[in-house]
């Protein structure tokens, strides 16, 4: 069966530590259970803040190191799931059941693509 990565892109300028309901939290846990128990999740985890982590570039022969926060950045990968499902059309449901439990006040995108086996 093919594995999927999904990345939740989310404007990390907009949304705050206070702005997390504490219900969410219990959604969280129990849709994460549900896929666990299907047999479909294989790793997922939030990610720190931009502001704790460093952007390596390669370019015109060299590496550079920029440090966060990217504040040119609008949007940035804010957490990320890697599941096993029998076609994308079973991660994309997956994905739309992750995004509906959040508030309707956010914005959140969630790009879901699939592993190359090599």
């Amino acid at each position: 069966m093919p594995r999927f990565l999904s990345m939740i892109r989310i404007e990390e300028n907009k949304i705050s530590e206070d702005d997390f309901p504490e219900e969410l939290g219990e959604r969280m846990g129990k849709l994460l259970e549900e896929i666990t128990k299907a047999g479909v999740m294989l790793d997922t985890a939030g990610l720190r803040p931009t502001a704790e982590g460093t952007r390596v570039t390669w370019s015109d022969g060299k590496i550079s190191y920029t440090d966060g926060p990217f504040t040119e950045t609008k949007e940035v990968i804010g957490g990320y799931s890697i599941t096993q499902c029998k076609d994308k059309a079973e991660a994309l449901e997956w994905a739309k059941r992750f995004l509906e439990i959040h508030p309707e006040r956010w914005t959140i995108t969630c790009e879901v693509r699939e592993i190359e086996e090599g």
